[in-house]
């Protein structure tokens, strides 16, 4: 159970998760109205496009699909672990993402379906690049999951049972990030368009940077070095 959360994991999460938000409002108010961070409704959408023998709405959807998989692939590929643990493989994966998204932008105002696919793979990197926390599920890009964390986690605290609070305040601020990150993107595609893809690119770059230049001055960073050089003497 946790009863601490690193900062640099709870600015982190915020960040990314106003980030996600973002992206993924102004991809449904755009021209292809499809989430690039939400799975769960485009296999929804996916299967009444095949009930309805709709061959475009098919590719369209199942193409989404397999960006974002593709970018959960790419994170494990770059990161090569399931627990969050410092180090520079993280902002690596960040500016990547951050390229995607630029990459997007670019589709998108050329109304080619290709943007779509770029952000989904963005997302498809962002929510698999961190797992887990000392045993917390953290995700970035969705709420359905956290939502249900969270539910399950005030039910056992109105039955008397104990929780770990700093779990359940980490993922009310994601829950109210990726919200926050909804309606900035809207307000801002409604009047600049897909140039309201500049602020989760901007986003991510600065916490790729900042990420990469403060990891090896954190504690969780230099604890083991010194331990390394006690076992020597």
């Amino acid at each position: 159970m946790i009863t601490r959360l690193p900062r640099w994991i709870l600015w982190g999460g915020a960040v990314l998760a106003f980030s996600a938000g973002c992206l993924n409002t102004a991809a449904l108010m755009g021209f292809t109205n499809l989430s690039v961070s939400h799975v769960t409704g485009n296999v929804s959408l996916f299967s009444a496009a095949i009930a309805h023998f709709d061959g475009r709405s098919i590719l369209y959807i199942s193409a989404s699909l397999l960006a974002f998989l593709a970018g959960s692939i790419l994170s494990g590929f770059v990161i090569g672990q399931t627990s969050l643990k410092l180090g520079r493989r993280y902002g690596n994966a960040l500016y990547i993402e951050a390229a995607l998204l630029l990459l997007s932008y670019v589709l998108y105002q050329q109304h080619d379906y290709l943007g779509q696919l770029t952000a989904a793979m963005a997302c498809g990197l962002q929510n698999a690049m961190v797992a887990t926390y000392s045993g917390a599920v953290i995700r970035t890009t969705h709420l359905t999951g956290l939502t249900s964390d969270m539910g399950a986690s005030i039910g056992n605290w109105l039955a008397g049972r104990s929780i770990s609070k700093p779990t359940l305040g980490f993922q009310a601020i994601i829950w109210y990030c990726f919200c926050g990150g909804g309606v900035v993107g809207a307000f801002l595609y409604a009047r600049i368009g897909y140039g309201s893809l500049f602020v989760p690119i901007t986003i991510v770059l600065i916490a790729a940077f900042v990420y990469n230049k403060a990891s090896d001055r954190l504690p969780e960073r230099r604890q083991p070095k010194r331990k390394k050089r006690l076992s020597q003497l």
